[in-house]
């Protein structure tokens, strides 16, 4: 079974015949069902997170020119089908440094200036939920490094932020450590910590660097897609907790992480 059958299984895209043989395939190889079926609840977290912007109506300033001027060679972006225009906007959102949230908060902004710390501000809620969303249904490979190499794993991180990390620990509100990983950020090198609780679900932290010195220690919280996140920057670092869970149990959770994370 090739892997180009494989991933039109996962995107739902094969004929009937094909179906029922990749179908007996998976059945036969459950590691495989299980890498598969990850991709396909990553697809699902993807699209719960940007399917409101693929719909959105296009703002009038990117509507197609006027009949004798020039338009866009290809036609608009919303005749693209709906693949190429989630390929699109993930190659920005992603391939770019993840910075769409903060490009469309520029945008709302009804054409003001935000400051590159504000920016920074409103892009975190969405970055973390990105990484959220691609991470957490991982079967296999959840984490780069196990909660069994805790040691090692805040020693690498804290290294790569420039900071001494200290992962909170959950327990009391029903989480344990699974490991943590590095992400590159918009502004910087990233740490993802992730938690799970004794049914599988996972919430991550995100911790960001080169947030330039920003005091804004309040909590915020935002909703993107079926993924809460609570968020707050301290210094030149910003901290994301997301799950999709409910908004007062990631509160609660949020709580405990902020007050772990205070100076002793």
């Amino acid at each position: 079974m090739n892997e180009a059958e494989l991933q039109a299984w996962v995107d739902g895209r094969l004929p009937p015949d094909r179906q029922a043989a990749v179908d007996r395939y998976l059945a036969d190889h459950p590691a495989e069902a299980g890498r598969l079926q990850a991709y396909r609840e990553q697809n699902a977290a993807l699209h719960a997170l940007f399917d409101d912007v693929l719909d959105a109506d296009v703002p009038q300033a990117l509507h197609p020119a006027a009949p004798g001027r020039p338009g866009p060679a290809n036609g608009p972006a919303w005749a693209m089908p709906a693949w190429r225009r989630m390929a699109a906007m993930l190659a920005v959102a992603v391939g770019a440094g993840m910075i769409g949230g903060a490009a469309g908060w520029t945008l709302r902004g009804a054409g003001t200036q935000a400051s590159a710390p504000a920016q920074a501000m409103a892009a975190l809620p969405r970055e973390a939920a990105i990484a959220h969303a691609v991470y957490s249904p991982e079967v296999k490979h959840p984490v780069e490094v196990g909660a069994d190499q805790q040691q090692h794993l805040v020693a690498w991180l804290s290294k790569r932020l420039g900071k001494q990390l200290r992962p909170p620990q959950l327990a009391q509100q029903g989480y344990e450590l699974v490991g943590g990983r590095l992400l590159p950020g918009g502004t910087g090198p990233v740490a993802q910590f992730m938690y799970a609780d004794a049914g599988g679900q996972r919430l991550t932290l995100y911790v960001s660097s080169g947030q330039q010195q920003n005091r804004d220690t309040g909590f915020r919280f935002a909703q993107e897609g079926n993924v809460g996140v609570f968020y707050w920057i301290d210094g030149s670092f910003g901290y994301a907790l997301s799950a999709a869970v409910g908004k007062k149990e990631l509160s609660q959770v949020a709580n405990a992480v902020y007050e772990q994370l205070q100076p002793n």
